[in-house]
């Protein structure tokens, strides 16, 4: 892929490098909620679903039980980094929209179609990304709109998504959303800007498969 598409992968462990004004909620102001983003509930029971559809995914692709066993073993924090990457696919969205930046189908279409060709189609890009991001596949291409977001909104800035400018727009974007977490899935440490529990950035930037299958 070439330098100018350069795009910021979200990792499956979307936990944090980002926007520093996201809180942790410390009250029941929102029973059965996951998190509220913008007002929104993401409840309890739509995450489930959605790290749900991963563990069958899981499941299809590695059908030995021990072996399975194993890939349950160290996707552990499975339930925690699904919510971030739900609740910080909100927050790039929100900074994007801000930006005036959009992203069309055909553009999804395109990048999925290179990558692909990196990966040996498209059961192949399936795979990359279940098992180093934990994307299910039928959530693929909404994680793509979220890298071309981030590709974009970096562009619109004049910068990358390694620098300041770029997360200093997702922590205005969080600051507007008024994002509230559940603290049962971690908390939010506001100036160092990431989980107490975990320190794994949630993007960064590659030039092609082969980055970003081995990062």
């Amino acid at each position: 892929m070439h330098r100018r598409r350069r795009t910021a992968l979200v990792l499956a462990a979307a936990i944090a490098a980002a926007a520093p004004l996201l809180t942790a909620c410390g009250n029941d102001a929102h029973p059965g909620a996951a998190a509220v983003v913008g007002g929104q509930r993401i409840t309890v029971a739509q995450l489930e679903s959605r790290v749900n559809e991963v563990r069958q995914a899981q499941r299809a692709a590695v059908p030995d039980e021990t072996q399975y066993q194993q890939v349950v073993s160290s996707t552990s924090s499975l339930t925690r980094d699904t919510l971030h990457n739900m609740v910080l696919d909100q927050v790039l969205h929100r900074a994007a929209r801000d930006a005036g930046v959009t992203v069309t189908r055909k553009e999804i279409q395109q990048m999925r179609a290179d990558l692909e060709r990196q990966t040996g189609g498209s059961k192949g890009l399936e795979t990359a990304w279940l098992q180093k991001y934990g994307i299910a596949p039928g959530h693929l291409d909404d994680n793509l709109r979220l890298q071309l977001e981030a590709q974009k909104l970096a562009a619109k800035l004049g910068t990358d998504t390694s620098q300041p400018a770029f997360w200093q727009a997702l922590s205005k974007a969080s600051g507007e959303l008024h994002v509230d977490l559940n603290p049962r899935y971690g908390s939010w440490d506001v100036q160092k800007s990431s989980r107490v529990d975990a320190k794994t950035p949630w993007v960064r930037e590659v030039t092609g498969a082969g980055d970003e299958l081995t990062a």
